[in-house]
């Protein structure tokens, strides 16, 4: 018999001595990332800063904004070398319990329509497109739109696996 051991995943507040590695994170995962000072901006105003760790090592993170009844996923992130074991959605699964559990009524993202894979992710827990906002990211070639989605809270009880 041949035991399998899982790995333990945390998600717990971000500190601000986690800048470093969510900075990296940001810098291994996007052409066009955030920089740290947005990160600690984010931490010291209050925003929901989340990070997710397997084994005591962050392999993620998650910020959002509250505010009128209404959450904002600001940035999730998954580290490249996290990616594929289903960190995403139990980040972003944590990151709406959370919405909830401060009223929000409706969660907003937006997403590049070049990350199908984060637009598949979020679709697959009930999120929906309302709208584009045009020339909204930095590109290679300019600026790239970006895909508005919406998601009621409600809807996505128990659509979200623990990964």
């Amino acid at each position: 018999m041949v035991a399998v051991i899982k790995p333990a995943i945390q998600v717990r507040g971000m500190r601000l001595d986690d800048l470093d590695t969510v900075s990296a994170l940001e810098q291994a995962s996007y052409e066009f990332p955030w920089s740290p000072g947005i990160f600690g901006d984010c931490v010291k105003a209050g925003h929901p800063c989340w990070v997710l760790c397997v084994d005591g090592v962050i392999a993620g993170y998650g910020i959002l904004s509250m505010g009128a009844g209404e959450a904002h996923v600001l940035n999730l992130c998954i580290g490249p070398d996290w990616r594929g074991r289903g960190l995403g959605r139990h980040l972003l699964g944590r990151l709406l319990d959370i919405a909830r559990w401060n009223g929000a009524e409706r969660v907003f993202l937006e997403v590049r329509p070049s990350n199908p894979l984060a637009k598949t992710l979020y679709e697959s827990v009930g999120f929906s497109e309302i709208g584009r906002r045009p020339r909204y990211y930095p590109a290679r070639d300019g600026r790239e739109d970006a895909i508005v989605m919406a998601l009621e809270p409600n809807m996505a009880e128990g659509h979200i696996g623990n990964g």
